[in-house]
């Protein structure tokens, strides 16, 4: 199962990596019709925004690694706890450290996942 979850991992980054190649098509330029003072942003403004923006997506991915030490927590109080959510838990915490917010929220939400099935997982009869 550990082994799945990280190779759809990095077909998914593959994925992504040729969307965004393809998206930036050499030759391919975008002609503005708008008036220049009517595109033209303050950069205070802009940085306010920008600042917001990360801000908000630092609590939420705050929140998320909360909510992930807590399923992974009661999934440890259960003995069901899968090596995967707890390596996926620690990489939360660091990329929250280093200000890698997308990283921590996409690791966040794998480690509940896993903690999650580790805790379905007892419903199903041990093997002889």
């Amino acid at each position: 199962m550990l082994e799945t979850s990280r190779l759809c991992r990095v077909r998914w980054w593959i994925a992504a990596g040729l969307i965004a190649a393809g998206c930036a098509a050499p030759g391919t330029e975008v002609a503005t019709t708008a008036p220049q003072a009517a595109t033209t942003v303050s950069k205070a403004e802009e940085d306010a925004a920008r600042a917001a923006a990360q801000e908000k997506l630092a609590a939420e991915a705050r929140a998320l690694v909360a909510q992930a030490e807590t399923d992974v927590q009661r999934a440890r109080s259960k003995r069901a706890l899968w090596l995967g959510a707890w390596e996926d838990l620690l990489a939360a915490r660091q990329a929250v450290a280093c200000n890698d917010y997308a990283q921590a929220i996409a690791r966040a939400r794998q480690a509940s996942e896993l903690a999650e099935l580790g805790l379905e997982q007892l419903a199903f009869p041990a093997v002889k």
